[in-house]
């Protein structure tokens, strides 16, 4: 099996947490920021991993496995509160939101 540099595995990490980044930035469907949010946790998991990797400990992993339960919970509250201001609203845009104030 081939080693990959640990650089190479951060790079990728960062051009996704990045690409995540940008997307909930321009994105307005709450359900594409939430997809975006999930790209930006598993880029932060795979720097965990790579990092792990490169000083053969399990911390990474255990990090990783951190990650991944944030990430299940926060799409469950997520989801229930896309579903809920869909309901009131009948949109998906986040600038939607903005009006409930009052």
């Amino acid at each position: 099996m081939t080693n990959i540099p640990m650089e190479a595995g951060l790079l990728l990490a960062g051009i996704l947490f990045t690409l995540g980044l940008i997307s909930v930035l321009i994105r307005r469907n709450i359900i594409f920021m939430l997809i975006s949010v999930e790209i930006m946790l598993n880029a932060a998991g795979l720097a965990f991993i790579v990092a792990a990797t490169r000083w053969a400990q399990p911390d990474g992993q255990v990090m990783f496995i951190f990650i991944l339960t944030m990430a299940a919970a926060e799409v469950s509250v997520g989801l229930a509160l896309i579903l809920q201001l869909h309901h009131q609203l009948k949109t998906l845009d986040s600038d939607a939101a903005n009006k409930m104030f009052g």
